[in-house]
């Protein structure tokens, strides 16, 4: 298993002072324009947690203790078969809401997925007790989750579009994509992808090896689609790179 180990470098992880609940409006326990991060934050026990990349941040069969909003950096959330493959389920982003599928559907709160920081990531967390809590009192910080969860749902649904494809140089094109759109920085040269990826770190990502993954961005490099400085990569053209392997 990838990032099996699990190590949590906290900043900031005392709990959010002054906190007793979400911010009171009229006839609501939210304002108008508050934000799911607003919400989190506002919870009790809520706390900014930082995981080094590579480490777990939980394991499936873990206890749902928690729920997660991604501030900076990427998650990767993968499930692991009994086979022993792990597939790559999503690519988190900064703002995407994790951890909480498994506290709405009213089964055991246990986690489904493995969840690995892609990257050095910043999250602001809650207890799940004080979300649950939050939700049963105001059904609109359940709307607000509900939306945030969408999110993470579509996230799913384009990493396994991109795993459906049988040929390696499709699967990493239709992932460099992704990464354009969910990470990618316009500049004058194209779209820099603005994490920085090993080729070991793509490899695990979308199932295939270091070997094969630097190859396939030297083909990449070759061809004028991709330029490579210091793990990050920018796509010069993405349309040019998804008509070429399409």
């Amino acid at each position: 298993m990838v990032g099996a180990t699990r190590g949590f470098t906290r900043y900031s992880a005392s709990p959010t002072t002054g906190n007793t609940g979400l911010t009171p409006a009229a006839g609501s326990a939210l304002s108008g324009n508050a934000t799911l991060l607003d919400v989190i934050r506002g919870l009790n026990g809520s706390t900014t947690e930082t995981v080094e990349r590579g480490k777990t941040i939980f394991f499936p069969g873990d206890p749902a203790e928690k729920v997660y909003l991604l501030r900076r950096g990427a998650v990767r959330l993968s499930r692991v078969y009994e086979s022993g493959e792990e597939i790559t389920v999503a690519l988190l982003r900064e703002n995407s809401l994790f951890g909480v599928l498994s506290l709405l559907t009213g089964q055991r709160s246990d986690r489904f997925y493995h969840a690995i920081a892609f990257t050095r990531v910043e999250m602001v967390t809650a207890p799940a007790t004080s979300v649950r809590k939050a939700i049963e009192q105001d059904a609109s910080v359940g709307l607000l989750m509900l939306q945030g969860l969408s999110s993470r749902i579509l996230q799913t649904e384009t990493m396994i579009e991109t795993l459906t494809h049988r040929d390696m140089s499709s699967r990493l094109v239709s992932f460099l994509l992704v990464l354009c759109r969910d990470f990618g920085v316009p500049s004058s040269e194209g779209i820099t992808i603005d994490l920085r990826l090993s080729h070991q770190a793509i490899a695990e990502a979308i199932g295939s090896t270091r070997v094969t993954i630097t190859r396939l961005l030297g083909d990449l490099r070759n061809a004028g689609l991709v330029q490579i400085d210091r793990k990050k990569i920018t796509v010069f053209d993405p349309l040019a790179l998804a008509k070429r392997f399409s």
